[in-house]
C-alpha cells in the first residue's frame, strides 16, 4: 500500500495545478474526478442503472452518460440524489483504494474535491488542503467556467466551509496569490517532507 497524501479544496482553490505540480515531481496521482466519470463510461453496470432510473434520456446520443441532464435532474431531488450517491460512492472508493495500492511512486496522491464532506480522510495517512478565500474561489470559477454567480454559490453552499477544511488539514498551500513561483515552492518543500516521511515509516 502506498503512503497517500489526500489532496482536497473547494471549487476554484487550484487543486489541478496543484495536482500537476507534484505530478511534475514524479508523484502518482489518483483523481476521484476521473475515476467518477470511469465508473459510468459506457458498457459500465452503473450507468445502465441510472439509465433504468432515470430514463433514455439520460443517456447522450454517443451513449455516454449526459452529466449535465443527469446534475439537473439531482440536484433539487434529495431522494435521487441519495439513490445515485448510494450507487456510485461504493464504486468510486472501491477503485481509488486499488488505484492508491498500485502506485509505485514513494507516496501517492489522491484527489478528492469532496474528501471532508464524504468522510474519506481515513483512506489517507495526510490530508492537504488548498486553501483560497471564498472571494478567491467565486472569481476564479466564474472566469474559468463561464458560470454564473448564483449557481457557484450555490456549490460552494453545498461544500464543507473553508473553516471544516482546515480543520480536517495536516498541511495547508496558500493558494491566494497569482504568484505561480510560490506556489512551486511550497509543493517542493511539501515534497521533501513527505518523502522524508515516508523513509521514516
Amino acid at each position: 500500500m502506498s503512503y497517500v497524501i489526500g489532496l482536497t479544496g473547494g471549487i476554484g482553490s487550484g487543486k489541478s495545478t496543484v495536482a500537476n505540480l507534484f505530478a511534475e515531481l514524479g508523484v502518482e496521482v489518483v483523481d476521484a474526478d476521473i475515476i467518477a466519470r470511469e465508473v459510468v463510461a459506457p458498457g459500465e453496470p452503473a450507468l445502465a442503472a441510472i439509465a433504468a432510473r432515470f430514463g433514455p434520456d439520460i443517456i447522450a446520443a454517443d451513449g455516454s452518460l449526459n452529466r449535465r441532464e443527469l446534475r439537473t435532474r439531482v440536484f433539487d431531488n434529495p431522494a435521487d440524489k441519495d439513490w445515485l450517491n448510494a450507487l456510485l460512492h461504493p464504486l468510486i472508493r472501491e477503485r481509488m483504494i486499488s488505484a492508491c495500492a498500485a502506485a509505485h511512486s514513494a507516496y501517492c496522491l489522491l484527489v478528492v474535491p469532496l474528501l471532508v464532506e464524504n468522510k474519506l480522510t481515513g483512506l489517507c495517512q495526510r490530508v492537504l488542503v488548498v486553501d483560497v478565500s471564498p472571494e478567491q474561489q467565486l472569481a476564479r470559477t466564474i472566469r474559468r467556467d463561464q458560470s454564473n454567480e448564483s449557481q457557484i454559490r450555490a456549490i460552494m453552499a453545498a461544500q464543507a466551509s473553508r473553516e471544516q477544511r482546515l480543520a480536517a488539514a495536516d498541511d495547508v498551500i496558500n493558494n491566494n496569490s497569482p504568484d505561480q513561483a510560490g506556489l512551486k515552492q511550497q509543493v517542493a518543500r511539501l515534497h521533501r517532507e513527505y518523502l522524508a516521511r515516508v523513509r521514516s515509516n
